[in-house]
């Protein structure tokens, strides 16, 4: 089972992560902000990666820790969770349509960290979920993760929506990518040799 626990603890988080990528996308989350709670317990039902987390941050502050910090956890728990990385498929692309929206995400599990996130919305606030926080989630992410992800509006007018369909089409894409191709299980996907 491709599957990891971990802990990180600063003076602005206390994080509990635990996420097998060979699920059924069952979650338990706890942030402290309830938007971000959603967005992580559909990222887990459209991964089908099971996903638990607690995080106790200076959400008295603001959300900014406690989205950046999650993002640092959960790129380092995909990363040791995959090992070696044998057989993966590697590559992962969803179109994903949310009502009037539609997002295109694009992941590679490369090593090499990249994101480009072009998701304009004309709201800075999803209830009291600051809409910047979403680049800092995924920055965080890809960061620690080593993945290349492209997230970009096709269309859309209704902020959440964009942002919820841009959590489920990174779900989608990142199952595709961490899937494993049986035809070449003993593999490593790249030339080199080596991600």
């Amino acid at each position: 089972m491709r599957e990891i626990n971990l802990s990180r603890k600063t003076k602005e988080t206390d994080i509990n992560l635990y996420i097998n990528l060979d699920g059924s996308g069952a979650s338990e989350i706890n942030t402290g902000c309830g938007f971000f709670d959603h967005m992580l317990e559909l990222f887990s039902r459209h991964a089908r990666f099971d996903l638990k987390v607690s995080c106790q941050g200076d959400i008295n502050v603001d959300y900014h820790h406690t989205v950046e910090d999650v993002g640092i956890v959960l790129g380092q728990a995909v990363k040791k969770a995959l090992g070696d990385m044998k057989g993966i498929v590697r590559y992962g692309t969803t179109t994903l349509p949310m009502d009037e929206s539609l997002i295109l995400t694009a992941i590679d599990i490369s090593g090499r960290s990249y994101l480009r996130l072009d998701l304009p919305t004309r709201a800075s606030k999803i209830g009291d979920f600051p809409v910047e926080l979403v680049e800092e989630f995924f920055l965080a992410f890809v960061r620690h993760a080593g993945i290349t992800l492209h997230v970009v509006k096709m269309a859309g007018t209704n902020a959440h929506h964009i942002v919820e369909g841009a959590f489920k089409s990174f779900a989608r894409s990142l199952k595709t990518a961490v899937a494993i191709d049986k035809d070449f299980a003993d593999e490593i996907p790249s030339t080199k040799g080596v991600l």
